[in-house]
């Protein structure tokens, strides 16, 4: 059996998450104690008893969603998962491609989570509140909403931001721009065309002064060489050199993430079952949405670690 793990984005987080399997496992507990200790705070009461508006901080959003992704690897190594010889492929989603590259052993849990506090920070300081916007434009094809965004780009910046498949795509840019991308989307008959509850216009070339400070932030880590290759999101096809995946990381902070492709590509190569490693089961359903053929399953907390255990290792 080929087996792929992926690991969730923004969107995904939720007040409690990891809880149940940090008070089971020890390997869990752990990992939420050495993110603590990378950032200097207590991120895990903030995981687990919110409140939630501090959660959903962007700046602590992205290092706690990874925390809760690398617990359940933890928890499954620990319980006898050897990620080199029975996963084919790690791919995440937007932030969850550094989870990605953690679980792989390209960067360490402390550094993965300094990376994600910088980033996060990063991200939300590049427009000011206010001027940038996100939109989902569900039920038109992609095609379409690139010449939605060609024609509203005469009102302000308006990009493709995520490919997620299944008939969402997200749009990103400045507030004008992305709200007449969002009219344009509906008068060509999109099922629906929403603004999003976000802080700023990720993936869009108004996040360029983020991906300088990443840049920068990962020039200064230890890159090690993936024991899995990973699907990068930019691309949507596996990477392993360690210096590639590092300026690609950097071109992920403005460009698309190609999930639609990056499953696609997945469905192409034998691999059978996605397994979605951390909160939230958003990619499981994406999956099911853009290839039938491939399995999605979720994994989130200890009742889905035997399973999981018995699937891969027999």
């Amino acid at each position: 059996m080929t087996v792929a793990f992926t690991f969730p984005g923004q969107g995904s987080q939720s007040v409690g998450m990891g809880k149940t399997l940090a008070d089971e496992f020890t390997a869990a507990r752990h990992v939420f104690e050495e993110v603590d200790d990378a950032l200097g705070e207590k991120l895990s009461r903030i995981i687990w008893e919110g409140p939630e508006d501090q959660l959903q901080l962007t700046a602590n959003t992205q290092p706690a969603l990874m925390a809760v992704s690398l617990a359940v690897i933890r928890v499954l190594e620990a319980e006898g998962l050897d990620l080199k010889s029975d996963i084919s492929y790690v791919a995440g989603h937007s932030l969850g491609e550094y989870s990605a590259l953690c679980a792989a052993g390209t960067f360490s849990l402390s550094d993965t989570a300094r990376l994600l506090r910088i980033r996060g920070n990063a991200m939300q300081k590049a427009v000011p509140v206010g001027k940038g916007a996100m939109a989902a434009i569900i039920g038109l094809a992609f095609e379409d909403v690139e010449a939605v965004c060609k024609e509203a780009s005469s009102a302000g910046v308006c990009e493709i931001a995520n490919d997620n498949g299944g008939g969402q795509v997200v749009i990103s840019g400045e507030k004008a721009g992305v709200e007449k991308g969002v009219a344009l989307a509906t008068d060509k008959g999109a099922k629906r065309a929403l603004l999003l509850p976000v802080s700023a216009p990720f993936h869009s070339s108004l996040m360029a002064p983020a991906a300088d400070a990443m840049e920068e932030a990962l020039s200064e880590v230890r890159k090690g060489v993936p024991v899995v290759p990973v699907v990068a999101n930019v691309r949507a096809e596996p990477v392993t050199d360690p210096e590639e995946i590092a300026s690609l990381l950097v071109a992920q902070v403005t460009g698309r993430v190609r999930w639609r492709e990056t499953v696609s590509w997945f469905a192409a190569n034998a691999v059978e079952t996605l397994y979605e490693i951390g909160a939230g089961k958003v990619l499981t359903g994406l999956a099911r949405r853009i290839d039938r053929s491939v399995n999605g399953i979720a994994v989130c907390g200890p009742e889905d670690i035997d399973g999981v255990l018995k699937a891969i290792k027999g």
